[in-house]
Order: C-alpha cells, then sequence, then structure tokens
C-alpha cells in the first residue's frame, strides 16, 4: 500500500510541475493543459495537484511506522 501512495504521489507530483511548466513557459507538457474540464483553471489544479502529492507522500510515510 506503501508503494502504491508513494507511486500516486509521484505521478501527482510530475504532473503538477508539468502543468506549472505549461503555464509560465506555454511548453506543452503534461495532461492538465489537455483535459477541457479545467479550461481557465490550469494553474489551480496544478497546485492542487502539488498539494495532493504532498498528502500522497505523508500517508505513505505515515504507513511506514516508528
Amino acid at each position: 500500500m506503501r508503494q502504491l501512495l508513494e507511486l500516486l504521489g509521484f505521478l501527482a507530483l510530475v504532473q503538477g510541475v508539468l502543468g506549472l511548466v505549461h503555464e509560465f513557459t506555454g511548453w506543452e507538457a503534461g495532461f492538465v493543459q489537455r483535459i477541457g474540464a479545467f479550461d481557465g483553471y490550469e494553474l489551480f489544479v496544478s497546485v492542487a495537484l502539488l498539494v495532493l502529492a504532498g498528502a500522497l507522500f505523508a500517508a505513505a510515510e505515515s504507513l511506514r511506522g516508528p
């Protein structure tokens, strides 16, 4: 379960960073800008993905135990 959380956290981190790179440089990368439902909200979704990644990494760390 810990490895799954870490994998999902890594994917969210990568997509969040790529979304921010797209917003600030215009470089076409990632999936955030390709989803029509996020039109106009790409920056907020990218930041939310970064926050989600942090939460997933924290949850994975809490499963590690003492």
